[in-house]
């Protein structure tokens, strides 16, 4: 396991630098003449940036050596972050954003995939939650600590430090990663085929939901709170969202090892986010302890959706696990981007933001909903599946 915390140090850089924005995004708009909504873009390109970049890089470099991947992708993050901090204009920060968000997804897929091919079967869940952990404690720590910078020395500090903290696990990795085991070579049928595969593609589906309810709000929670609840310091909130998502993802992995009920711990996990996220601007109106208390609960379960998701997926695909994480992770950040492009649309129409959590919760549940029928769906066949064996023999 000593391995996999070293991947883990580059997934704590990338948790910062993927949540960090929201909290900066009234700050940038002002520095650079613009407005919220447009800002908020930044977010939508990083993330679709990311859904672009894993499944191409993983499907065509599988065969090829992890090892080298993961270090060249995250150099490709360090210096797209180097170049946001330097960006002189809109323009320009949109396309470092892009440059970074292609970096990281390269890196998350191969992180994953890596963790688990480094230990043995019945750990498998431990250390993709130390994946996932390192990156919610990016959240945690890096980001409160990102936006306390940005008001005393400006949002490029932030991103100087994103970038500082690049290079270390860089630098880190490069020096302790042990090579990692590659997966054979997949024909481009065989990738095609795991975007359409029955017990794949539902799987797939549920993250993409949840990513437009979960991440998609997340980018908006500084006028989510100034709106509903009168929040001016946002701080704190977000130290609420990034324990509760450490919680969550750490606690997850020893779970699904523990009990083999991934289904229903992702079950679990969506009905908590869908009340947690419709509460919160109740909440926000009346209590803002209440508030955070919310935002703890919908971090941890937001969290740790991803865990027992990587593990279906592990165990469903095996043959060809590393594009199949990185079809999920790309479902992942392409609902991140689409949950963040609708939420500034929806602001710039003049939606008030307190509405959105509403409309998030509403997204939760249509990802419980498939996940339940994708669930039977399942169960059916294999019962079908029991029965007919049961007639051959």
């Amino acid at each position: 396991m000593r391995k996999v915390w070293l991947l883990a140090l580059g997934a704590f850089a990338l948790g910062l630098d993927a949540y960090v924005t929201a909290g900066l995004l009234p700050v940038v708009a002002h520095d650079l003449g613009t407005t919220v909504s447009l800002v908020g873009q930044m977010v939508t390109v990083f993330t679709l940036a990311y859904a672009v970049a894993a499944p191409l890089v993983a499907g065509l470099s599988a065969g090829a050596r992890p090892r080298l991947l993961i270090l060249l992708a995250l150099a490709v993050f360090t210096v797209g972050n180097a170049a946001t901090a330097l960006a002189p204009a809109w323009g320009a920060l949109l396309a470092a954003r892009i440059v970074a968000g292609a970096g990281a997804g390269v890196y998350a897929a191969l992180s994953t995939a890596a963790a688990s091919a480094l230990v043995s079967a019945e750990r498998r869940g431990r250390a993709l939650a130390l994946v996932m952990g390192g990156m919610s404690t990016g959240t945690v720590l890096g980001v409160p600590v990102g936006v306390l910078l940005a008001e005393h020395a400006g949002w490029r500090s932030t991103m100087w430090l994103v970038t500082g903290l690049g290079a270390v696990a860089l630098a880190g990795l490069a020096g302790l990663l042990p090579a990692v085991p590659a997966d054979p070579p997949v024909p481009v049928r065989a990738r095609l085929a795991a975007v359409a595969d029955r017990e794949v593609a539902p799987i797939v589906g549920v993250s993409f939901l949840a990513a437009v309810a979960s991440l998609g709000l997340y980018t908006y929670l500084a006028p989510v709170l100034a709106s509903a609840g009168g929040v001016d310091e946002v701080a704190p909130y977000l130290w609420a969202w990034g324990i509760g998502g450490v919680l969550g993802s750490l606690a997850a992995g020893p779970l699904v090892d523990r009990t083999g009920k991934a289904v229903a711990l992702v079950g679990g996990v969506l009905v908590t986010v869908a009340a947690a996220q419709a509460l919160l601007p109740l909440l926000a109106s009346a209590a803002l302890p209440g508030a955070a208390a919310a935002l703890v609960v919908w971090g941890a379960a937001g969290w740790a959706l991803q865990v027992p998701q990587q593990h279906r997926l592990l165990a469903l695909r095996d043959d060809r696990g590393t594009v199949a994480l990185a079809l999920n992770n790309s479902a992942l950040y392409l609902g991140s981007a689409v949950g963040s492009a609708l939420g500034g649309l929806a602001l710039a129409a003049g939606v008030r933001a307190s509405a959105l959590p509403w409309a998030a919760a509403g997204v939760a549940a249509l990802a419980l909903a498939l996940h339940l029928r994708a669930a039977r769906r399942s169960r059916h066949a294999a019962r079908v599946g029991t029965l007919g064996g049961y007639e051959h023999c």
